[in-house]
């Protein structure tokens, strides 16, 4: 499993021309899926993103966590976080877990953010044409994939 973490100053989804879900200061987090995930690849990477220090404190150091500001969620799938390129030009997502396996680890991954943060988070739609905007903050993008726990 992979977690895109961007700190934003805002972020949006739009569906059909219209702001299906929306947050300021925080977090929008790109979710891919693979096939080999379970519930502890969900697990890990939650704990693992809420307590990363990646936003500033008053020395502007990177040194405090979302749960320290109380950040805010956007979580949006994105099966094309597992793109092979190996191959060709075309990208292949055969390593991106099929939608039976990827909506519960999805779902799992809303309500432990939801329970370890202590509010609702805010998502994109699983499987729909979203348009994806966000003002991201620093630039802060940070990478982690539950195969790889460096």
């Amino acid at each position: 499993m992979r977690f895109v973490i961007q700190r934003v100053s805002e972020a949006s989804v739009k569906i059909d021309n219209t702001v299906d879900s929306e947050i300021k200061h925080g977090c929008l987090v790109l979710v891919g899926i693979e096939e080999a995930d379970t519930r502890e690849d969900v697990e890990w990477l939650c704990r693992k993103m809420i307590s990363l220090r990646i936003f500033s404190d008053e020395a502007s150091k990177m040194n405090l966590s979302l749960t320290d500001t109380n950040g805010e969620v956007l979580l949006v799938s994105q099966f094309t976080l597992f793109a092979s390129t190996k191959k060709g030009n075309r990208p292949s997502f055969t390593k991106a877990a099929r939608p039976e396996l990827a909506i519960p680890l999805y779902e799992h991954c809303i309500a432990l953010l939801t329970h370890l943060l202590g509010k609702p988070i805010k998502t994109g739609q699983f499987g729909a044409d979203m348009k994806v905007s966000l003002i991201n903050d620093g630039p802060v993008t940070i990478l982690i994939d539950s195969k790889n726990r460096e």
